[in-house]
């Protein structure tokens, strides 16, 4: 399947970069300087990467209407855990996305936001355990998920109350659901079980980028 690349190293660099990024970051963005290469080069030799995903137990996603391209795992392995307030961070992440979108229209591909607004959804929680979120807890949350092309900060102090968060669409690639307004009511609905809880434990959930919850 690979008769193609035999030919061209350079051909052949630009499939291993590609496959690499896709490995150890998840998503391929069309927005993103840094994917930009690799999402085109995917999508335009997707007979090359799909039975070579699915080698390896991979499912190549290629939404070309958000410009995102994404694994999933087919045997629900390559999974890190989360703790429950990375969790809550992502699912409040999942909300201001598609609040955002409705505000923007459907064309928009990504959406900005506040810390300030993360944290006034965090607070609404009223967690006994963590009534609101601290400086080096932001800071984590922003790294751990910029790490996997979810979302990028345009400030370099992201504890800053009005540093900017770009949000990318691979936040909804990043589960399997049919329908926007159910996820919204689903994502709400899981928001709400947190509320008023003590966290103080150690217990933790799975999540896979490229799978539903």
């Amino acid at each position: 399947m690979f008769e193609e690349l035999e030919e061209s190293a350079a051909q052949k660099e630009k499939f291993r970069v590609a496959a690499s990024k896709l490995l150890n970051q998840c998503f391929l963005l069309r927005r993103r300087e840094d994917t930009k290469k690799e999402y085109i080069f995917v999508r335009q030799n997707r007979e090359l990467f799909l039975p070579f995903f699915d080698l390896l137990g991979y499912d190549v996603k290629i939404n070309e209407d958000q410009g995102v391209i994404g694994i999933v795992n087919q045997f629900g392995t390559g999974r890190f855990s989360l703790n429950k307030y990375e969790s809550i961070f992502l699912l409040i992440l999942r909300i201001l996305y598609v609040e955002k979108r409705k505000e923007l229209g459907t064309f928009s591909e990504e959406v900005t936001v506040l810390m300030e607004e993360i944290g006034e959804k965090y607070a609404i929680l009223k967690i006994k355990a963590k009534p609101m979120l601290d400086k080096g807890t932001q800071r984590h949350m922003i790294r751990l998920f910029r790490k996997y092309n979810l979302i990028r900060n345009l400030d370099s102090d992201v504890s800053q109350p009005d540093a900017r968060i770009v949000i990318y669409p691979s936040i909804i690639m990043a589960v399997t659901v049919e329908d926007i307004n159910e996820y919204y009511a689903m994502t709400e609905q899981k928001l709400k079980e947190y509320a008023g809880g003590n966290m103080d434990g150690e217990s933790e959930e799975d999540f896979d980028p490229g799978t539903a919850d």
